[in-house]
C-alpha cells in the first residue's frame, strides 16, 4: 500500500511581500492591540508574577511588610509590566504563520508601579533588522517600542524588546544551533541537586537594610542566584502569572484563531492549536527546531531583575536593565546567574551602579546576558 510522504515544508515562510507589509509599519501606533493580562497592578496580580519567576521577595508580596517601607505598600516588582502589554511581550504583528521567539528587551524604569495603579502602554514597530543565524539562517529581528503610563498620566517605564522570526522547517532541517542538544536527557546527580539547593538555602532578599552607594565598589560580585532546574511545571508556572500570548480555551481560542488563521498550528488531532506550546509540548518543540520543550523569554530577562532587585533592597530603584537572549533553556537545564559590579555614577545628583549579569546553564553555555543600572541610597 502506497504512503503519501510527509511534506518537507509544512509551515508557512518569510516572504518578500510579508517583510514589505512589516516595513510601512514602522513607526505606526498600534491600534486595538490584544489586551493585557493585567490592567491592574492588584495585590494577586504582582504576587502571582512574583512567584511565577520564584521571586518571595516581601516588598511585592507582604502587605504588612510593604506598609512599613517608604513606599507604604505593596510595590510591583519591574517586570511585573510585562503582564501589561502583549507587544513587550512578544506579541507581533506581520508574516503571518511564521515563527516568533521572544530574544531581548531594553527597559528604562522611571517610577514604581505601586499597589493599585492602573497601567496603559502605548506600543509601534520601532525597526526590522535582517540577520543569518545558526538556528534557522535567513532571521529577522522585530523590534518594538513601548510607553507605560500610570492612571495618573505618569510615565512610568518604556522599553524596547524584539523577537526574532524564523522559518520553522529550516530551523529544523538545517539548522545547526541545536544539533547535539535535541531531545537530550541528562539525570543530575543527587549530589549535584545538592549543590543546586545549596545555593537556594543561601539566597536572601536585602530587604529594609540599605545597601548604600559609598559601600559599592567596582569588580563587586552580586551572590549567584540559581534558577531551575528546568521543568515544564516551572514554565507553566510563569505562563500563571504572566498570561501567555496566545493561550486560550475553547471559543476564545476558536475566535483568536479565525481573526488570525496563519495563528493556529495543528496537533496530532488536527486540531489547530496555539504555537506557544513549544514551552510544554516536547514534540512541537523538537518540530520547530528548539532543543526541547523549553522557557519563556521574558522569563529569563525577569531573572535578571530579580537578581537585582533582592541585591539593592528596598531603598534601592532599578532605573535600567538589558537583556539579551542566547539559546534555549529546555527542561532539565540548571541556571546560574552572576554579576559583578562595572561602573559607579552620579546623574543630576542622584548615584548609581552598573552591573554586569550573566546567566549560565550548568554546562557553562551562556544563555543570556545583560546590564543593570540601578540607583542607590547615599549616605551623603
Amino acid at each position: 500500500m502506497a504512503t503519501t510522504a510527509e511534506p518537507k515544508n509544512k509551515f508557512p515562510k518569510i516572504t518578500e511581500e510579508g517583510l514589505d507589509d512589516l516595513r510601512r509599519r514602522i513607526g505606526v501606533k498600534i491600534e486595538n492591540t490584544v489586551e493585557p493580562w493585567n490592567y491592574e497592578a492588584t495585590r494577586d496580580a504582582i504576587r502571582h508574577y512574583a512567584h511565577g519567576i520564584g521571586d518571595d521577595n516581601p516588598l511585592w508580596c507582604d502587605p504588612e511588610y510593604a506598609a512599613k517601607t517608604r513606599y507604604g505598600s505593596i510595590v510591583a516588582l519591574p517586570s511585573f509590566l510585562f503582564t501589561t502589554s502583549r507587544i513587550i511581550s512578544g506579541y507581533c504583528g506581520g508574516l503571518s504563520g511564521v515563527h516568533a521567539m521572544w530574544a531581548g528587551a531594553d527597559w528604562t524604569w522611571h517610577k514604581p508601579v505601586l499597589r493599585g495603579d492602573t497601567i496603559s502602554a502605548v506600543a509601534s514597530l520601532k525597526d526590522l533588522v535582517e540577520h543569518q543565524t545558526k538556528f534557522a539562517g535567513r532571521s529577522f529581528q522585530q523590534i518594538y517600542h513601548v510607553d507605560f503610563y500610570n492612571q495618573h498620566g505618569d510615565h512610568v517605564a518604556g522599553a524596547d524588546s524584539w523577537v526574532f522570526r524564523t522559518d520553522r522547517d529550516e530551523a529544523r532541517e538545517r539548522g545547526t544551533k541545536y544539533t547535539e542538544a535535541r531531545g537530550r536527557v541528562e539525570p543530575f546527580t543527587q549530589e549535584q541537586l545538592d549543590e543546586f539547593y545549596e545555593i537556594y538555602d543561601q539566597e536572601e532578599a536585602r530587604g529594609a537594610i540599605p545597601r548604600y552607594f559609598e559601600d559599592v565598589n567596582v569588580g563587586d560580585k552580586l551572590p549567584p542566584m540559581m534558577k531551575g532546574p528546568m521543568t515544564v511545571t516551572g514554565f507553566i508556572c510563569y505562563a500563571q502569572g504572566w498570561g501567555g500570548l496566545y493561550i486560550r480555551a475553547n471559543k476564545l481560542a476558536y475566535k483568536m484563531q479565525k481573526a488570525h488563521p496563519g495563528l493556529g498550528i495543528r496537533n496530532r488531532f488536527n486540531v489547530p492549536d496555539c504555537p506557544e506550546r513549544v514551552h510544554w509540548d516536547e514534540a512541537f518543540a523538537l518540530e520547530v527546531g528548539a532543543p526541547g520543550a523549553y522557557d519563556y523569554g521574558p522569563e529569563r530577562c525577569s531573572w535578571l531583575t530579580h537578581h537585582m532587585t533582592d541585591w539593592i533592597g528596598d531603598d534601592g530603584f532599578l532605573h535600567k536593565s538589558n537583556c539579551q537572549i542566547r539559546r534555549h533553556n529546555p527542561d532539565g537545564d540548571a541556571m546560574i546567574l552572576t554579576g559583578e559590579v562595572t561602573r559607579k555614577f552620579v546623574e543630576n545628583g542622584k548615584s548609581y551602579v552598573e552591573v554586569a549579569q550573566k546567566a549560565t546553564t550548568h554546562r557553562g553555555e551562556l544563555s543570556a546576558f545583560g546590564t543593570s543600572v540601578a540607583q542607590l541610597p547615599s549616605k551623603g
